[in-house]
């Protein structure tokens, strides 16, 4: 879609002052695309995933407010406000992105088939239903893989490294994401000689919930799903961790950030930053239909050692075997050794809503 032929909008703004000074009515402003960012979280939650996309965006030209406008709406969690938020940018937006929430993306696919748009998933955007294939993606709809999918197994395998007497490890998976259906299956794929038990958790008080259950039931280590909520949720998750001595394998660096034990995933800050990079290279007339679906190819080990600690874990021996096993084009390993403390009180709920 060419930027001449994009919808313009009338941005009018009343400037008033003291009561003897008349409303002023400014000209219009320059015509600038709209673009509509759909997303599972709220603003502060992904105010990361934003500024990597903005950046993305800025690398092909494109400043908010300068010769772009960019509308957001947010589920807050609410899965099921995604197809309404969908419908209503596709009458405001002259493209969507959903940086990275493949139901988000799913939503806005169902929404339009003419509106371009761009994902940002940690799915196989294929199987999904997203795009008709990586290089040719047809109709409407192109943006990237995070492979977070296809790093489960490899990140079983780290964390059973890690936790070699683990025996029974648990998945944590939020029920309302249709990407951790696939998570799980790819886990029970991957769990030759092991028991799975599934935990599933939708909210902040369904997390607690989930953990206290674990405990119970003497689960000797955790898999924590990709969904949006838990990366929102990671300093509760990282708490409650370390409440129940369990051990726990994130998806990104920011849960090891936080007091999480480790993680093993794609590096999605720079994912998301590409995001940006197609939307702009859209705006400037690209058909979505032509630009293939970026693969991931940066991805990130971390390991809190004053975690590893805590869990008696000889985590340093167990990075360096890590890292030499890697037959990745890029890996960036992290060692995080700085004790994080993190401000929270479960007891009173500040963490269970």
């Amino acid at each position: 879609m060419h930027l001449h032929r994009l919808r313009r909008r009338e941005v009018i703004t009343l400037l008033g002052g003291a009561a003897a000074w008349p409303l002023v009515v400014r000209a219009q402003q320059a015509a600038m695309p709209v673009v509509g960012l759909l997303d599972a979280g709220s603003a502060a939650q992904r105010a990361d995933a934003v500024a990597a996309f903005r950046k993305g965006l800025a690398e092909a030209g494109f400043i908010e407010g300068q010769n772009v406008v960019l509308e957001f709406r947010w589920a807050d969690g609410n899965y099921e406000r995604l197809p309404e938020l969908a419908s209503d940018l596709v009458r405001r937006a002259n493209a969507i992105v959903a940086p990275g929430t493949t139901a988000a993306a799913l939503a806005a696919k169902a929404a339009t088939a003419t509106i371009p748009i761009v994902f940002g998933v940690g799915i196989d955007p294929v199987k999904s239903g997203l795009v008709a294939s990586l290089n040719r993606p047809g109709g409407n709809v192109t943006g990237v893989s995070f492979f977070i999918g296809e790093m489960v197994a490899k990140r079983m395998q780290l964390l059973r490294e890690l936790v070699p007497t683990a025996h029974r490890i648990a998945v944590l998976i939020n029920p309302t994401d249709p990407a951790d259906e696939a998570t799980l299956r790819d886990v029970q794929a991957a769990a030759s000689g092991i028991e799975i038990v599934v935990a599933e958790a939708a909210t902040g008080r369904e997390i607690a919930m989930a953990f206290a259950r674990l405990a119970r039931e003497k689960t000797d280590a955790l898999f924590v799903a990709a969904s949006v909520l838990f990366t929102t949720r990671r300093a509760q998750l990282a708490i409650l961790s370390a409440r129940y001595l369990l051990p726990a394998a994130y998806s990104r660096h920011s849960f090891v950030e936080v007091g999480g034990l480790m993680s093993y995933g794609t590096d999605v800050d720079d994912a998301l930053r590409q995001v940006g990079v197609y939307t702009g290279r859209i705006l400037r007339g690209a058909k979505p239909a032509d630009l293939p679906v970026v693969q991931s190819t940066k991805f990130e080990f971390a390991i809190n050692l004053n975690t590893a600690d805590a869990l008696g874990i000889d985590a340093a021996y167990a990075a360096r075997h890590s890292r030499r096993g890697h037959r990745i084009s890029s890996l960036s390993c992290c060692i995080c050794s700085r004790r994080v403390v993190v401000e929270a009180d479960i007891r009173k709920g500040r963490l269970l809503s």
